[in-house]
């Protein structure tokens, strides 16, 4: 079976006919009949009085479309392109002159960083096959390595697929005990073996021991780090780099890399002029996607919900922001727009029976069956209709693939999903933390961005790279869960204050009788258990595209933590603000 037909058996869950008539039964919901009987399926109303919809209040875009569009673009054409070229021939050479392991991998780790690894995947694929072969394939070497090369070592070779067993941390402890805080090169030891111990898998408990003592030491001893380097240990406490949007990093690392005594001057010449070079491509995918949502006229015709282009595209970057990749990443700031609309739908401004009947259009995918909703609810589906349409034709024209009845399932089981969190509001009903999750994983809408996102990652592959893949169904499941559970933790106080639905926070504050401080301390727990989980899942991937697939999705996972660390960052987009202008409006100063 192809990875997209294992995906789509894996998206493709109940339908809405199974939820209206044995949902309520199963699960011992106290619903009035009415809301499961064929008035279901009619608009029409008994009552005279005025219908009052609901509000979320959301703030309008930050962004218009003339502010959009007169953006200039700078960073593009042939001189950027020759000197750009000219400097990555310089660090290849840099590349190719290193000998010491360790020296090798900091220099791996630092272009990585910087973002511009990918100009040199095969250079450092074949020094890391290299060096896993000579130090981490076998027990052999590693008593006689030194703790930072092993630290460092497992870090990127575990990112990069390669299986190194915790027990080569077995004795770390025999290691540290003549590390001195105020050592710069002791200190890069401790931060590079908390960085390792968060690709750590499901019962792992050598790495658990690794996480928990080097956060202490290194808070500990905080006071005593090296001035030049206690702005990295801040950093990697805050979020550690296994869960940073690499963009994001990028921007951060390079002004903290220019600073070090050690710094090569091509490298940070050629990451400034990268970044700003791809910036010009990802503003250019910007005022594509902005004349798209101008022509669908949504942000006028259905102002009840959140315009959220710009963010749109900052998930979209997030989950790929290589310039090859262009045309995938309007396809997925389309996903992403279409998501949040129809969760403002269901969510906010659609009463029961019109959901009821537009869920039905979509499960049958039938535009006739919206003819007697009010006119948002037909503006929606005929938009919603003809961009899937739309993105289907590209996939048959470009690959001869016809992807629209998986398009359909993975769309239908998103509003699938929604019903039951409508029901669930209706009824007043509150789900145990298991039963939410079930739903709300599917319902955060991360499943049906990975389902596109598993199409434009294969085109071009063949179906026998695609057969006998294993492993997708948990790394979509366990990405999806952190995206639920970081949202979760960014949005619920808003979102109850408003009244939605309980999240998981609230899930747990009624099943167990948790304070809020405690279920918010036990989700952050969930999340951290499902890395490990994705982490695992991640290591089975061994084809390209399977492996390019799993970078999407974890990359997906990081992005959800940045945008909800301090609040609904999508909701309330003046959180993220300074962070978008960086990304995708102001160039970093490069030397001209």
């Amino acid at each position: 079976m192809c990875f997209s037909l294992v995906l789509v058996s894996f998206f493709s869950r109940s339908t809405l006919l199974f939820y209206k008539k044995s949902y309520a039964k199963r699960k011992g919901f106290n619903i009035c009949k009415t809301l499961y009987s064929s008035q279901s399926n009619s608009v029409s109303s008994t009552t005279t009085q005025p219908l009052v919809r609901r509000s979320a209040n959301y703030v309008p875009s930050l962004w218009s479309f003339d502010h959009i569009q007169s953006l200039p673009i700078k960073y593009k054409g042939n001189d950027y392109t020759s000197r750009r070229d000219s400097m990555m021939e310089a660090v290849k050479a840099l590349i190719g002159n290193v000998r010491k392991p360790l020296t090798t991998l900091e220099l791996i780790d630092d272009l990585q960083r910087l973002g511009i690894a990918y100009h040199f995947r095969y250079e450092i694929s074949y020094l890391l096959e290299k060096i896993y072969h000579n130090f981490y394939h076998t027990h052999d070497k590693w008593n006689s390595m030194n703790l930072n090369l092993k630290a460092l070592g497992f870090r990127l070779m575990r990112q990069h697929g390669y299986y190194v067993t915790e027990e080569i941390f077995c004795n770390f402890k025999d290691h540290i005990e003549n590390l001195k805080p105020h050592l710069y090169e002791d200190m890069i030891c401790m931060l590079n073996l908390y960085e390792a111990s968060y690709h750590s898998f499901e019962n792992e408990s050598i790495l658990d021991h690794v996480r928990d003592f080097t956060t202490i030491y290194l808070k500990d001893n905080f006071e005593y780090i090296p001035e030049n380097l206690s702005s990295l240990v801040t950093h990697a406490l805050e979020l550690p780099l296994h869960w940073r949007v690499p963009r994001v990093e990028a921007i951060w690392y390079i002004e903290e890399y220019e600073k070090r005594n050690s710094m090569n001057p091509t490298m940070v010449e050629l990451a400034k002029l990268d970044f700003n070079m791809v910036q010009a491509i990802h503003l250019e995918d910007l005022k594509h996607s902005s004349r798209w949502w101008r022509d669908i006229c949504w942000e006028k015709k259905l102002s009840f919900a959140r315009d959220r282009l710009v963010e749109n595209l900052l998930w979209a970057v997030g989950i790929n922001y290589l310039p090859h990749f262009s045309e995938e990443r309007k396809t997925l700031l389309t996903v992403g727009a279409l998501i949040t609309t129809l969760d403002d739908v269901y969510d906010v401004y659609g009463t029961l029976d019109e959901l009821y009947q537009f869920t039905d259009a979509i499960n049958k995918w039938d535009i006739n069956l919206v003819d007697e909703l009010p006119d948002y609810m037909k503006i929606c589906f005929h938009g919603f209709y003809n961009s899937m349409n739309h993105i289907s034709y590209n996939a048959l024209t470009q690959t001869g693939f016809f992807i629209l009845p998986y398009l359909k399932k993975t769309w239908a089981d998103l509003c699938n999903s929604y019903i039951v969190e409508v029901r669930w509001h209706h009824s007043g009903h509150t789900p145990t933390l298991e039963e939410y999750l079930e739903n709300g994983y599917k319902s955060v809408g991360a499943p049906v961005i990975l389902m596109h996102l598993s199409f434009l990652t294969s085109i071009g592959a063949t179906e026998e790279i695609l057969q006998g893949i294993e492993g997708a169904e948990n790394i979509v499941r366990y990405s999806s869960l952190i995206l639920r559970l970081a949202d979760d933790l960014g949005t619920s106080s808003d979102e109850i204050a408003r009244g939605d639905n309980p999240k998981s926070i609230q899930c747990y504050m009624h099943e167990t009788g948790a304070t809020e401080e405690e279920a918010r301390k036990y989700i952050e727990l969930l999340i951290n258990k499902t890395w490990k989980k994705l982490n695992k899942a991640r290591g089975g991937a061994k084809c390209r595209f399977l492996w390019e697939f799993s970078n999407g999705a974890t990359n997906l996972a990081r992005v959800a933590q940045f945008m909800y660390s301090n609040g609904d960052g999508y909701g309330r987009p003046d959180l993220i603000k300074s962070q978008v202008i960086s990304l995708f409006f102001n160039p970093i100063l490069a030397i001209e």
